[in-house]
C-alpha cells in the first residue's frame, strides 16, 4: 500500500507531528548563531572569511540524509571590544575560532555607510549577514593555566602575560618596552 503525502508529512492523523515538522522546516532556514573557524582575515577591511564549524544535515532528492558543509562565509565583520574611542585589537589568524551571529535584517547598507540605513534587500537571518565574535573556543583549544585570581591579557601559550589582581600588576615577557614620559610621584 502506497503512503500518501499527508501521511508522510503528518504521520496520518497526528496533527502534532504535522505541526512539529512544519515548524522544523520553517526553522531550518533561520540562522541565529553557529561556531566558525576563520579561514582568512583582511586587516584593511577588518572582515574575515569564515568556515562554519558544524555540517548541516539535508535530505536530498532521493530522500536520503546527507551531511554538507555550509559554503564559506565571505566579508564577515569581526566583533572586538570597542567603545569610547578605544579598541582592543587582536592579531586575527586563520584557524582562530569564533561565533558567527546573524543579523535580523540585511545589514549591507549599514555596513558600507554607517548610521541608520534602509534595507537593500528584504532578507532575515541570512548567511550573508553574519558577524564574527572572536574568542569562543572548543575544548581542544582551551587555555592552560587559566587564572581564577587575576584579569589577564596573555598569549595562548601563557609565556607573555599582563596580570592585574587587587593592588598588583605583573608583567611577564621576554622583552618589555615602555615609550613615553615616566612620571613618578
Amino acid at each position: 500500500m502506497a503512503v500518501t503525502i499527508s501521511e508522510r508529512l503528518a504521520g496520518g492523523d497526528n496533527k502534532e507531528e504535522f505541526y512539529r515538522r512544519l515548524l522544523e522546516g520553517a526553522s531550518s532556514n533561520i540562522r541565529v548563531a553557529i561556531p566558525g573557524i576563520v579561514f582568512e582575515f583582511d586587516p584593511n577591511t577588518q572582515t574575515a572569511s569564515v568556515q562554519v564549524a558544524i555540517r548541516e544535515r539535508i535530505i536530498d532528492a532521493d530522500l536520503k540524509q546527507k551531511w554538507i558543509e555550509v559554503p564559506l562565509l565571505l566579508d564577515v565583520p569581526i566583533i572586538i571590544p570597542r567603545a569610547g574611542g578605544f579598541a582592543l585589537t587582536l592579531p586575527v589568524k586563520a584557524g582562530d575560532e569564533c561565533l558567527v551571529i546573524f543579523a535580523d535584517m540585511c545589514m549591507d547598507a549599514w555596513f558600507s555607510s554607517g548610521g541608520v540605513q534602509n534595507q537593500i534587500e528584504r532578507r532575515r537571518h541570512d548567511l550573508s549577514d553574519g558577524f564574527a565574535i572572536l574568542g569562543p573556543w572548543s575544548q581542544p583549544r582551551k587555555l592552560s593555566n587559566y587564572s581564577q585570581t587575576a584579569a589577564q591579557l596573555r598569549s595562548e601559550d601563557g609565556q607573555t602575560v599582563i596580570s592585574l589582581s587587587p593592588g598588583k600588576i605583573d608583567i611577564n615577557a621576554s622583552d618589555v618596552r615602555v615609550n613615553g614620559r615616566s612620571i613618578v610621584p
